[in-house]
């Protein structure tokens, strides 16, 4: 697959080598100082190609704790899609480093004045002693393509100086000045259009993997909503067919079904992670003995595996085997160390009901933390 970063590698490397070629090509004429000329063209080939080639290494790393597909929600969408930092989702050259960047200036500033001196007063306009125009101008345009867009200006600046002082200023925009000025501005607009587009893209990527998650979750949630509306018709689907039938009238052995049925539906909503068939199993026991029962699920076992759920669900089944209260609070716990909390009140000896004192207090702590 052809990238865009070895595209502009192959024509950097072209135009560079062209322009080199041009200003080796005298013939005709004698020239004073040909070996200025080399040796520039030289270090003109090597600097291009070194601001070509050097890359230093670059290392993104995603950014911690980054909510995954499965954890969207519609409100977190757009700040997913939101614009992020310059570098994020390009995939064109990298930054040119320093010392690269101080080379080309200073091939900006040796070669359009060696070039005029090595070839003599009366050959400055030739096309072998002017090609450092088009030639820097070509350095400068890699500059900008390796993300450095002052050091790109500074150099077309230093080599509209220099050419207008070895040639005067009209003469060195009609022989080339206009060109590289031309290459350079076009090349900093493709880099713009370049990191927008690479910048829309990534977001339009993101948004899409945070809808898809958003979705699954929704499909998920679904679901388990049907598997609870199945749950609750089997438990309160026999009551409600009773109560029809018998218009209303209902017996006391009615009644209590119809109260552990409320019952277990409220578990199912409020504690579904506490719940396993021994825990429903002593619910259900400690309804029938005429026990307010309450289960609250508030989060605090939603990072506990299976394993430890097991563990957990065991100890509370057996609390509640042995509670004896008259009212029990079931109840998961913030606590680090406590997953949870049960609580049994009954009413005091020879005192209202309202002054229930405490006759159970157990904490069920996390296995492994306690």
């Amino acid at each position: 697959m052809i990238s865009v970063k070895n595209v502009l590698t192959v024509l950097g490397v072209a135009f560079t080598a062209y322009f080199a070629a041009r200003g080796l090509l005298w013939t005709g004429q004698p020239i004073p100082y040909p070996l200025i000329i080399v040796i520039v063209v030289g270090i003109y080939l090597a600097t291009a190609w070194l601001c070509i080639f050097w890359a230093r290494p670059s290392h993104r790393a995603q950014p911690a704790g980054a909510p995954g597909p499965a954890e969207a929600s519609p409100e977190s969408l757009e700040a997913q899609a939101a614009p992020h930092p310059v570098g994020e989702g390009i995939r064109g050259p990298l930054p040119l480093p320093a010392t690269a960047q101080a080379l080309a200036l200073a091939c900006a500033v040796i070669v359009p004045n060696a070039i005029p001196i090595a070839v003599g007063e009366t050959a400055r306009e030739a096309s072998f002693a002017t090609w450092y125009l088009g030639g820097i101008g070509a350095l400068m345009t890699i500059v900008m393509v390796r993300r450095r867009p002052w050091t790109a200006w500074a150099g077309i600046v230093l080599l509209a100086v220099a050419s207008s002082l070895w040639m005067g200023p009209l003469t060195a925009l009609r022989l080339g000045l206009v060109g590289s000025i031309v290459w350079v501005t076009s090349a900093q607009l493709l880099v713009f259009s370049m990191d927008r587009a690479a910048r829309d893209t990534s977001r339009l990527t993101r948004l899409q993997r945070a809808a898809t998650g958003w979705q699954t979750s929704q499909v998920v949630r679904q679901r388990e909503r049907r598997v609870q509306v199945q749950r609750a018709l089997a438990v309160a689907g026999p009551v409600l067919t009773r109560t029809v039938a018998h218009a209303g009238v209902l017996t006391d052995a009615d009644r209590l079904e119809a109260r552990i049925a409320e019952g277990r539906l409220r578990d199912e909503m409020r504690g579904p992670r506490l719940l396993d068939d021994e825990v429903r199993g002593e619910l259900e026991r400690a309804r029938r003995r005429g026990a307010n029962v309450t289960v609250l699920d508030e989060g605090g076992l939603d990072d506990v595996d299976d394993e430890t759920l097991g563990i957990i669900r065991a100890q509370l089944a057996e609390a509640l085997r042995s509670a004896s209260s008259d009212r029990l609070y079931i109840r998961t716990s913030p606590d680090e160390r406590v997953a949870v909390t049960v609580v049994g009140r009954s009413p005091s000896v020879g005192g209202p009901s309202d002054e229930d004192s405490v006759d159970l207090w157990r904490e069920i702590p996390h296995p492994g933390r306690a």
